[in-house]
């Protein structure tokens, strides 16, 4: 399973990461869109050394390499600008140096025309976002994941899940789920990721 950190720094952040990994999170993707570089760089250095290669940066790409990090995510828009002034070129350059691609997508057409060079995507919002609010999408995306005929990236569900409707995802296609608002706009965090995470594990 995969969590994304909250945009803004919260109380207890660093000891809620820990206890995460401690339950079993396989990723932890670490998006601080406001953070500085050097605020980046302290936020990192407080995450036990040996949990860095299961984190994923989104922002300040410069430092992964000095933090062992070998995970990059994309936004969507900042795919579609780098492929229209550059191609594929810093993609591939980036999979050539052994980094790990991901990216975002909000609707189906643009996750089938996705390169293999992307491992996985996130794809939402699928439920009205928890953290966000008056957030939700404007098409089923459910339906629109019958139409999915790229099987080279894995499709990772994002947006108002939880316990609750995780089996649903998985059960319509999804390969696996991300959380960011059950675990930082809710109560219980660690309880929350631990139901969540069983449910994933029993498919």
């Amino acid at each position: 399973m995969i969590v994304i950190t909250n945009p803004i720094p919260i109380a207890n952040e660093i000891d809620t990461i820990h206890s995460l990994f401690e339950s079993g999170l396989e990723l932890l993707h670490v998006r601080k869109p406001y953070f500085s570089a050097v605020e980046m760089r302290s936020f990192l250095s407080e995450i036990k050394s040996d949990l860095r290669e299961q984190l994923v940066l989104h922002n300040h790409r410069h430092l992964a390499s000095a933090f062992g990090i070998n995970r990059i995510h994309f936004s969507e828009s900042e795919r579609k600008k780098t492929i229209t002034l550059f191609g594929k070129f810093p993609f591939e350059t980036y999979k050539t140096k052994g980094f790990h691609l991901s990216t975002s997508v909000h609707s189906m057409d643009d996750f089938n025309t996705l390169d293999s060079v992307f491992k996985y995507a996130f794809l939402g919002p699928i439920f009205p976002s928890i953290s966000k609010e008056n957030y939700s999408s404007k098409t089923d995306l459910f339906d629109a994941v019958k139409n999915r005929f790229n099987y080279s990236t894995k499709l990772i569900a994002l947006g108002g899940i939880e316990s609750k409707n995780t089996g649903k995802t998985l059960q319509n296609g999804f390969d696996n789920i991300a959380l960011l608002g059950t675990i930082w706009s809710q109560n219980n965090p660690i309880e929350n990721f631990k139901s969540c995470q069983k449910i994933v594990q029993s498919y």
